[in-house]
């Protein structure tokens, strides 16, 4: 499908896998909504590299009501419309459960949802309410193989994918007759800053051994998936999770 100055917002796009996206939405004519909560600098950095003009940086904390309302709303503000929204921001933090206090489990489980799951399920509202009103558009919410698998170190991480797969499913349903497509991609390992303390650590060499590729992901291979959805998957994927794995967890 050949795109002209369709629009994207893609959240957590500073670094990582939504760098990547922003990167290549840009290639496909997107103008981009550069989304960011600390890392302006870093943001800065992807804005000026983009392919094309008329992209934007929008900062917000997505752990905060009213700064996603914010940000989105200045995100239809500048350009007019949302085509494509990529859900990608995210938050993960290991722990050995019996060494967290009740207070330290608390705060986590709140923060991680806060980010990982309601912020993506408001943004999802807000797109899927406006595009509607359009007769088209494309929401790409960023799961993850711990939605399935369990994550006994991080298991407020694995529920909030979880919850965000079912979310999408349910929102796909609901929007389809107005033209809204929803899609969910579920990485397993991905070389990424986030991941690097695990990769570049002892168990890094158990970790990619756990797909018979022997290695993660790379971002730009989340990016090409990304950017199929948001511009070629036929409207009858509507509701697919996709796995991105490298076969390290098959289910059926």
């Amino acid at each position: 499908m050949q795109v002209t100055r369709k629009t994207v917002l893609v959240t957590g796009a500073s670094r990582g896998i939504g760098a990547a996206i922003a990167h290549g939405m840009a290639k496909q004519g997107f103008r981009v909504a550069i989304h960011y909560n600390a890392s302006q600098a870093a943001a800065q950095r992807v804005y000026q590299a983009l392919e094309g003009n008329g992209h934007i940086l929008v900062q917000g904390d997505l752990a905060e009501e009213q700064s996603r309302s914010d940000m989105f709303e200045q995100t239809i503000r500048e350009f007019g419309r949302l085509d494509v929204l990529v859900n990608n921001a995210g938050v993960f933090e290991e722990n050995g459960l019996l060494d967290l206090s009740r207070e330290a489990w608390r705060k986590k489980w709140r923060r991680t949802l806060a980010v990982n799951l309601d912020a993506a399920a408001d943004l999802t509202f807000f797109a899927a309410q406006d595009m509607a009103k359009n007769g088209q558009g494309r929401i790409i919410n960023i799961t993850s193989r711990g939605a399935f698998r369990g994550e006994p170190r991080a298991p407020e991480y694995g529920a909030a994918k979880a919850g965000l797969n079912s979310l999408s499913q349910s929102f796909a349903q609901a929007f389809a007759p107005h033209g809204v497509l929803v899609f969910a991609l579920a990485p397993g390992f991905v070389e990424t800053e986030m991941a690097k303390p695990l990769l570049d650590g002892p168990f890094g060499d158990a970790i990619r051994a756990q797909s018979p590729l022997n290695r993660a992901a790379s971002v730009s291979e989340m990016a090409e998936i990304v950017t199929y959805l948001a511009t070629q998957a036929p409207a009858y994927m509507t509701g697919a999770i996709i796995d991105a794995n490298g076969a390290s967890y098959l289910r059926n």
